[in-house]
């Protein structure tokens, strides 16, 4: 994962691997400065389900997208988080050139939608069907602050869905999982940033179907006896005992 510093001349920061600690503190991973943050202010920890923030106890509040987060919260590229003063934007390693490379095609084009997490299509599902134009001459308009424009697409070329700025901004380029992007071959869960918008990919037949792993044969039988069989005649000979000293029992008594 790649940390970048918006507004800052701060180089970027790397970070590979399973827990990132940021604070004040010199011993943390990633140093802010004492204004930004406590010195021991959140962490970012790598499991199953993917990267997960936590607050730690006597921190300030931590901001994702804007939104308060006071205890934990799961994390996307793309996603901007903010300390105090401080803006850090979560990317991708991975540059357009290489996403477009290694790109697999879909078995065929599915159905898929646009999520709106962020600004004035918050809430609202679009779907994608054989194209999309978001922008003042598509079917959703983006507005943009300072008056700025621009406008993307999404296509079905050779069975794999395209992203396209159609008219670029520079004081807000469009970005997929936090890289500015021109033209993408876009993926399920890719999210997509545009100045105060954000969406998120949702084309859930676009993944690769998860291998089902073979039954085990079942265990070869021991000298050749069936399985189970052992156990059966112990049975078998305890029962048979039983009902034979019951019967001896019944004919003592009435003898």
């Amino acid at each position: 994962m790649r940390i970048e510093f918006l507004h800052s001349a701060r180089e970027d920061f790397l970070w590979a691997k399973p827990q990132l600690r940021i604070g004040s503190a010199a011993d943390n991973e990633l140093v802010l400065s004492v204004t930004q943050a406590a010195p021991r202010h959140l962490c970012i920890e790598q499991d199953g389900r993917g990267w997960v923030l936590r607050v730690l106890p006597a921190a300030m509040r931590v901001y994702v997208n804007a939104r308060p987060v006071r205890e934990r919260a799961l994390l996307r590229p793309g996603d901007m988080l903010s300390v105090g003063d401080c803006r850090m934007l979560l990317r991708d390693d991975a540059s357009p050139e290489q996403r477009n490379a290694t790109a697999a095609p879909a078995q065929a084009r599915c159905t898929a939608a646009l999520r709106a997490l962020a600004g004035a299509h918050s809430g609202r599902v679009l779907p994608i069907g054989h194209g999309l134009e978001l922008g003042p001459y598509g079917r959703c308009p983006l507005e943009l602050p300072q008056g700025e424009v621009a406008s993307l697409k999404l296509a079905w070329q050779d069975d794999r869905l395209m992203l396209e700025t159609v008219q670029a901004s520079a004081a807000y380029p469009l970005r997929v999982n936090g890289v500015p992007v021109q033209r993408l071959a876009l993926q399920p869960g890719d999210q997509l940033s545009l100045g105060p918008h954000r969406f998120v990919l949702d084309a859930p037949g676009m993944e690769a179907e998860p291998e089902v792993a073979p039954p085990a044969p079942p265990a070869p039988a021991v000298s050749g006896e069936p399985a189970g069989s052992r156990g059966e005649g112990w049975w078998l000979i305890l029962t048979a005992a039983l009902l034979a000293l019951g019967i001896a029992l019944v004919l003592w008594i009435r003898f």
